[in-house]
């Protein structure tokens, strides 16, 4: 058994061993797609295989859509050329569930994969191709935030950016030059509409697409390289639409353990590629079974009824509100909790840690306690269902191969948005107390426990990765566990830095507990158990 179109129609074979074939005319779905596309993806991770393209399938399957996806890849060209199309666009989506359940389906829905590379003439030429049709209606992204970006970490232009802005849309070598140069080339078809639609999970990730477009128009108008026209057309939202959007789907790297599951089965080359520039990519991609995407219901060419997949439309101040409502509340402030303190006890699992009595209460006071307060119901999801979904169901999935290890990166960069927006809404409102704050700051003290890089049985362990560790780690530096550390005078600079908590904690009034709770997680081995048994319980 081996994942190609021609193997794929022994439908017996692979019925039989449980798997969900495509139920459509893959080859005449094809031609319509590629005759007149309606969707192109930049972007062919994970993500996109397992949630986009999954919807996709189920309403081809429907009825409901005649054409399928197109997808173009501009950072790795090696996951087109050696996993797209040696398995002919096919993608192996193996949902793990909650109730122990796995579900196998084969994704014919992607038509075409596109290399986005300007200096093959073959591959940028179709792609051009595709941006002066009339009927593409939505190029959408799952580039990460970093994809936007035209500066490096200093705020200096990117080699390639630079060199971009000097020598036009002909063949630009940056992400982003390449995309603005094909929708030069749709200003040159006839000025025609589209909607430009990051489904990164970043907030406001429409204006951040828009700001690194528009950027590229405006300084190729300067160099007199196109025409003011064209910068007009990026800013007329009834030509182009930068919607915002709010995407919620944890998909983690291809697991050996589903690797297994799937040669047990007796499908053959399931190897997965470390590519050249260390992208882990596998013919099949594990998944949760739970998924949102709401989008800003902004399409100037018109749109297909991606509702009855199960997308959310609407305006942008709700998608607003989803995203403040997952990210400040009911989703991540969570992860960010169990991670911490799931390094420093020991686990390597994130759903391990919601059997844990101390660790799934002390997520259930941040969620319902602390957080959903001040949470603004946006309204078409509500706050406490999907919280209820994220510890009954999402977390504690066993067969989610997710790490607090891989969580806890970039912490210093995280708790700013993800509990001192609580912190402000507390500050702010008359009728609540910020002193009635106990476990968002226990977190806040775990997080400088953490920064120890020692455990709680005293053995050290390796931090993630975080732009801050070289700031922050010194503070912690000189204190021992059972010593007697003078905790006020290492912690005061990092504590009454805004740019980390998003407040200064002294202000709030919630530094001098802070330093408490530390005292108490350093006393000595075991400590953390015993401060999360006192404060939790």
């Amino acid at each position: 058994m081996k994942l190609s179109h021609a193997e794929l129609q022994n439908k017996e074979m692979w019925e039989g061993k449980g798997y969900h074939l495509p139920e459509y005319d893959r080859d005449a779905v094809a031609a319509a797609t590629k005759e007149n596309p309606f969707w192109i993806h930049f972007g062919a991770g994970n993500i996109f295989r397992a949630f986009q393209a999954n919807v996709v399938q189920n309403m081809l399957n429907a009825g409901t859509l005649d054409r399928g996806l197109v997808v173009a890849e501009g950072f790795d060209y090696e996951i087109i050329e050696k996993m797209y199309r040696p398995h002919d666009d096919y993608t192996l989506l193996v949902t793990l569930k909650a109730d122990g359940n796995i579900e196998k389906t084969i994704v014919g829905s992607i038509m075409e994969s596109c290399i986005l590379d300007s200096e093959d003439d073959k591959e940028f030429s179709r792609l051009r191709e595709i941006f002066e049709k009339d009927s593409l209606q939505m190029a959408t992204f799952t580039i990460t935030e970093k994809g936007y970006s035209l500066v490096n970490g200093k705020g200096e232009l990117l080699p390639a950016v630079e060199a971009d802005f000097s020598t036009g849309p002909a063949k630009p070598a940056s992400y982003i030059g390449k995309v603005v140069s094909l929708l030069y080339t749709r200003f040159k078809a006839g000025a025609k509409p589209i909607a430009m639609v990051s489904m990164d999970n970043c907030s406001h990730n429409g204006d951040k697409l828009y700001a690194a477009v528009n950027t590229f128009a405006e300084e190729w108008n300067k160099n007199e390289l196109v025409e003011a026209d064209f910068v007009a057309y990026i800013n007329d939202k009834n030509k182009v639409s930068f919607p915002w959007t709010m995407i919620d789907k944890i998909t983690p790297r291809p697991d050996a353990s589903v690797e297994e599951i799937l040669k047990n089965d007796g499908v053959e080359d399931l190897e997965p590629v470390i590519t050249s520039k260390n992208t882990y990519v596998a013919p099949f991609v594990n998944a949760e079974e739970c998924e949102y995407l709401v989008i800003e219901d902004a399409f100037p060419n018109g749109r297909p009824e991606l509702e009855k997949g199960g997308l959310m439309f609407t305006e942008r101040e709700t998608v607003d509100k989803v995203e403040k409502m997952k990210v400040c509340t009911c989703l991540n402030p969570l992860h960010t909790t169990l991670a911490v303190y799931g390094c420093l006890l020991g686990y390597d699992k994130i759903s391990e840690e919601m059997k844990d009595e101390q660790l799934r209460k002390m997520v259930e006071v941040i969620g319902y306690e602390e957080g959903l307060p001040v949470v603004v119901n946006p309204g078409i999801l509500d706050p406490k269902q999907f919280i209820d979904t994220v510890l009954n169901v999402r977390i504690p999935n066993p067969f989610m191969p997710d790490t607090p290890q891989r969580i806890a990166t970039d912490t210093s960069q995280k708790l700013a948005i993800r509990f001192g927006e609580t912190i402000k809404a507390y500050h702010a409102f008359a009728e609540l107390d910020v002193a009635d704050l106990k476990l968002i700051p226990l977190v806040f003290a775990g997080w400088l426990r953490y920064l120890m890089a020692v455990d709680d049985n005293g053995n050290a362990f390796e931090l993630s990765p975080d732009p801050l560790l070289d700031t922050v780690c010194p503070h912690v530096a000189g204190i021992k566990l059972g010593e007697d550390n003078d905790v006020e005078a290492a912690l005061k600079p990092v504590l009454s830095d805004k740019a980390i908590f998003g407040v200064d904690l002294y202000e709030m009034g919630l530094a001098e507990r802070v330093c408490g709770y530390f005292r108490e997680l350093t006393a000595g081995v075991g400590a953390v158990r015993e401060t999360l048994k006192k404060y939790v319980n």
